[in-house]
């Protein structure tokens, strides 16, 4: 596989895109806070402001993935990797409303349906998958997916605790505490995820770009 071409990042496009990031960042809290005040019936459900979010941020990075991995060809084991575990994630998201309105566990099923073959892939092309991984490691694409993943996975599920909650608010408890503090945390780790896949596709595009001027040279 040829090495990615190690250009440094101009400094004006890393201040855009910190500055972005920083408004979208914005724009959820933003958001979060409307689904309180505006939303009290629904807030932190399905129905609400965050979880809908949630599944915009996924649905767009499958999408984002699935554009590295077929039109611009670059880190294609790792870029499916990464869609089988995204999309996976997506299809969890929606456990309320395929247990309600197709069948329970359906989702379980779903996510068999894109884990087992995509994993089974990337097994036999596990060669590739390595050396691809060598290249991405060493990206901040990389470091925002694991920031993303420890926020989302980790952190989030230890934070969201019931009984944590109860522990704070003892008598005063009441579920919508709970309920926030891991959706919003969720759908800050979901953000990050999302600036890494944004992150890799700038990074492909620039691999992308410097194949052609070669195979043109």
């Amino acid at each position: 596989m040829p090495q990615p071409p190690a250009w440094p990042i101009d400094i004006r496009s890393i201040a855009l895109r910190a500055t972005l990031y920083i408004l979208f960042i914005g724009a959820i809290t933003q958001g979060t806070y409307l689904e309180a005040v505006y939303m009290p019936e629904v807030r932190f459900s399905e129905y609400g402001f965050s979880e809908p979010m949630q599944t915009l941020i996924l649905a767009s990075c499958s999408i984002m993935l699935l554009y590295i991995r077929h039109a611009l060809k670059v880190f294609p084991t790792v870029a499916l990797l990464l869609f089988a575990f995204i999309t996976a994630s997506l299809i969890r998201e929606q456990d309320y409303f395929l247990d309600t309105f197709v069948a329970r566990h359906t989702w379980k099923i779903l996510v068999a349906m894109v884990i087992i073959p995509s994993l089974a892939w990337v097994w036999v092309k596990r060669r590739h998958f390595l050396q691809e991984f060598v290249h991405y490691s060493n990206t901040c694409a990389f470091g925002l997916f694991a920031a993303g993943f420890l926020t989302t996975y980790v952190f989030s599920r230890l934070y969201g605790r019931q009984i944590f909650w109860r522990a704070i608010l003892e008598d005063e408890y009441v579920r919508v505490f709970k309920d926030a503090a891991e959706e919003v945390v969720e759908l800050l780790g979901y953000s990050l995820i999302l600036f890494a896949t944004i992150e890799l596709l700038l990074l492909a595009r620039r691999i992308h770009r410097a194949r052609q001027l070669e195979a043109h040279s």
